[in-house]
């Protein structure tokens, strides 16, 4: 049998970009996973914060 290779999907953190500027304590980051060569720019989803009680948008970090 031949190996598999490891492919291009890398894993990522994406982070709360409006808990930043609000001053609430605590941060909303999820860990995902994305593929490197259909998304090589960074990641944006919308995501449930649960310190702010709504979804907000959340941006991959390095």
């Amino acid at each position: 049998m031949a190996k598999k290779a490891k492919g291009n999907r890398v894993q990522v953190i994406l982070e709360c970009t409006e808990q930043k500027n609000s001053g609430v304590p605590g941060m909303s980051r999820y860990i995902t996973v994305k593929n490197k060569k259909n998304t090589p720019g960074r990641m944006e989803l919308k995501k449930y914060n649960p310190y702010l009680h709504k979804v907000t948008v959340h941006r991959e970090i390095k």
